[in-house]
């Protein structure tokens, strides 16, 4: 079951205060970001959370459960969805501690004849 816009919707407006915040479709659910960073995942309608030491301090009773088949377990985000302020503070949190993202390789083009 893919998630509903409205629900990645509500989960960017409860991140909205640490600004900067963005999703993207992909792979039939939604890769949440912070400037080009990706911090969370929305699979089925729940939030997933990149993991990261600060954030498991912060959090710190986790639930960790894969956003789908495969993946590696990612922060399973429950009751705290509806506590904006400390949603913020993890996002921030969390795109504090992930990596920027590599940059793209550009290709070669083919020589014209």
């Amino acid at each position: 079951m893919a998630s509903d816009l409205n629900f990645v919707e509500y989960v960017r407006d409860q991140i909205n205060e640490v600004g900067r915040v963005s999703f993207k479709k992909m792979f039939g659910e939604y890769a949440v970001y912070y400037d080009e960073k990706v911090v969370a995942l929305v699979c089925e309608n729940q939030l997933f959370i990149k993991p990261t030491p600060g954030g498991r301090s912060m959090i710190g009773r986790v639930v960790e459960a894969p956003p789908y088949p495969g993946a590696k377990p990612h922060f399973l985000i429950g009751e705290q969805l509806d506590d904006r302020q400390w949603l913020s503070d993890l996002i921030q949190l969390t795109a504090n501690e992930v990596p920027a993202p590599k940059p793209k390789k550009l290709k070669p083009k083919k020589a014209s004849l």
